[in-house]
């Protein structure tokens, strides 16, 4: 029977020695692991900062075309206005002449 207790105690050590390397290993993986999600988040961090100034840039040139768009939309308002009031003109000197008013 005390051989048995004396083969079990020597199995517990091995078992014990074998927790403890685990838990060394498993340290070491758990501190390269949040390495390598620290280096991870600022190289995605550092993209999303590219990417957010690529995005501005772009609303910026964006902004500038439609400051000129406006311009443009104002002056054609303004010739089209007077198209229509120039074909209205025409259009009732015409009448006016066949129906003998003129």
């Amino acid at each position: 029977m005390e051989a048995r207790i004396a083969r079990l105690e020597s199995d517990i050590g091995h078992l014990r020695s074998d927790v403890t390397e685990v838990k060394v290993d498993l340290r070491s993986l758990r501190d390269q692991l949040n390495s390598r999600i620290d280096r991870l988040a600022e190289q995605t961090s550092n993209r999303f900062d590219s990417v957010t100034e690529k995005i501005d840039r772009l609303a910026e040139q964006t902004n500038h075309r439609f400051d000129g768009l406006g311009d443009s939309v104002a002056s054609t308002r303004t010739w089209t206005l007077t198209i229509l009031v120039t074909f209205a003109a025409m259009m009732f000197g015409t009448m006016a002449r066949g129906f003998g008013w003129i």
